[in-house]
């Protein structure tokens, strides 16, 4: 029997780890995935999978020069993006993408976008977007 919705934590982080690497155009082109975790135990509270990172290399290429923007943690049922930077977009663009979200009162605010199964992978890629072309602008 085939499961209609992907539900397990540690396959929805990687299949938004994909759908992030996957992307060579555009502000996604620009992201990457950094410190990614071969292997994942899953926990309640969440164990880090992999950061989202913005190159800050002015196009020279340079390791090193990159900046995390998010983390991402897996549950035994679920994912969770940790916006580092960017908390107000990422919650107002997870509020219209229809997700779980939920700030963080850590300094600075971080906000957390709850990626609930696959279907919600999408969605959650827009958030990512969203806080992506946000620290563009501000540059």
């Amino acid at each position: 029997m085939v499961d209609d919705e992907l539900s397990d934590g540690e396959r929805i982080a990687r299949l938004l780890s994909s759908e992030i690497h996957g992307h060579e155009r555009g502000v996604l082109g620009r992201l990457s995935v950094a410190d990614a975790r071969e292997t994942v135990e899953p926990t309640e509270q969440g164990t880090l999978a992999f950061a989202v990172a913005a190159g800050d290399d002015g196009g020279n290429g340079d390791e090193g020069d990159e900046r995390r923007i998010a983390e991402v943690y897996v549950h035994p049922d679920r994912s969770h993006v940790e916006f580092r930077v960017g908390a107000r977009t990422a919650a107002e663009a997870g509020h219209r993408a229809g997700l779980r979200v939920r700030p963080k009162a850590v300094e600075p605010p971080r906000t957390l976008v709850f990626v609930e199964n696959g279907a919600e992978v999408k969605p959650a890629l827009r958030v990512v977007r969203a806080v992506g072309e946000a620290l563009e602008e501000s540059r």
